[in-house]
């Protein structure tokens, strides 16, 4: 199973969060990080990523080693909406893409993608969010 998780939203360090905060004691911070795709304020308190094939679109976020992937990702899937146990249909999908760390090393890693539609108007033009990130 692969190792690595790609976060680009509530689970990045610089958040206050208790599940980010879990994170970071069950993994290692390998640094930031980017990937192809386009990053969406779904609501005031989270943002949404849409993977893209154009090398244009980029989502800046961070990379994790997780120490144990199948017990860190069920946690984080329950917190994404995607576990087994959740309803349907899902917000979020965990998916494999390819991020590149900031030395540019491209690095295969689990991300949350979402599923539900989203609108040009919520789009997150820099690609980063921060808690009050423009759109």
């Amino acid at each position: 199973m692969c190792p690595h998780l790609f976060v680009y939203g509530t689970l990045q360090s610089s958040f206050d969060h208790p599940v980010a905060r879990s994170l970071a004691v069950q993994s290692e911070l390998l640094g930031p990080a980017r990937l192809c795709g386009r990053i969406y304020r779904v609501t005031p308190r989270y943002p949404g990523l849409v993977l893209s094939e154009d090398p244009r679109d980029q989502v800046h976020g961070e990379v994790y080693f997780l120490r144990d992937p199948p017990a860190l990702l069920e946690t984080l899937d329950r917190y994404e909406g995607c576990s087994l146990n959740s309803p349907k249909p899902f917000e979020y999908e965990r998916v494999l893409a390819s991020a590149r760390l900031e030395g540019g090393r491209s690095i295969e890693a689990w991300t949350y993608v979402y599923r539900r539609p989203v609108r040009d108007e919520d789009l997150i033009t820099s690609g980063l969010y921060e808690p009050h990130s423009p759109v």
